[in-house]
């Protein structure tokens, strides 16, 4: 296909494929004259995964080109490209994932200092979740902890224990939500439309639900 034709199935603009290109994000059509190029479906699942990485996830142009970069290396890993595209695993500047050593570690393992590292930890082994080490989710929820208890809020790792199976659920439902078969970019763009797009709603739910609850609870008929 042309850059039109690739412009239309993609819905990326002419000027921002361009911009791509000449940046490195997208690989060179094939050339058919001097100032020329075809494009093909490969370019298409490029494009899409570009537009969910930056329009989507928020990345910068910069970021998203060393995600890329780990994707371009890492495409027979599913597992190691989605946590790269979904920022569960850091990218480093050469664009490489953090080299994995044996098994993984529980997520929390070394997160953050005191309690609340530990309880993270603890969370991770009663749910016998493996994660790599040190993951940014881990972090978030160790520094969310040691705040809660700043304040005064009596709360600890099995406090978290039912949230945290509801999660396991609603993981298992993304990943059943991913395509059987195909290209892992695909893939890859399914699941950050899927995790990114849908946050929003799913705490609009929880929102939900609670007015519901509550009003059974608490209301006046």
């Amino acid at each position: 296909m042309r850059i039109s034709e690739l412009s239309r199935h993609s819905g990326v603009s002419i000027p921002t494929i361009k911009y791509y290109l000449r940046d490195g994000l997208l690989p060179a059509g094939r050339p058919t004259a001097a100032n020329q190029a075809e494009y093909d479906e490969d370019h298409v699942r490029r494009l899409r995964l570009i537009r969910s990485l930056i329009g989507v996830r928020g990345l910068s142009v910069s970021a998203t080109k060393d995600v890329l970069a780990a994707v371009d290396e890492q495409q027979g890993d599913m597992h190691l490209l989605l946590g790269l595209v979904l920022g569960a695993l850091p990218v480093e500047r050469s664009g490489r994932p953090p080299r994995r050593d044996g098994a993984a570690e529980p997520a929390g393992a070394g997160a953050a200092a005191g309690d609340a590292a530990g309880d993270v930890a603890a969370l991770t082994a009663e749910m016998g979740w493996k994660t790599s080490p040190n993951p940014p989710a881990a972090q978030v929820v160790a520094e969310t902890l040691e705040t809660m208890r700043a304040l005064g809020v009596d709360y600890d790792w099995r406090s978290l224990v039912p949230y945290a199976e509801l999660a396991d659920r609603a993981a298992r439902l993304d990943l059943d939500q991913l395509p059987d078969a195909g290209d892992p970019l695909q893939q890859a763009e399914r699941a950050v439309l899927l995790t990114v797009l849908l946050e929003p709603a799913l705490l609009a739910l929880r929102r939900l639900a609670q007015e519901h609850h509550s009003a059974l609870r608490f209301g006046n008929g």
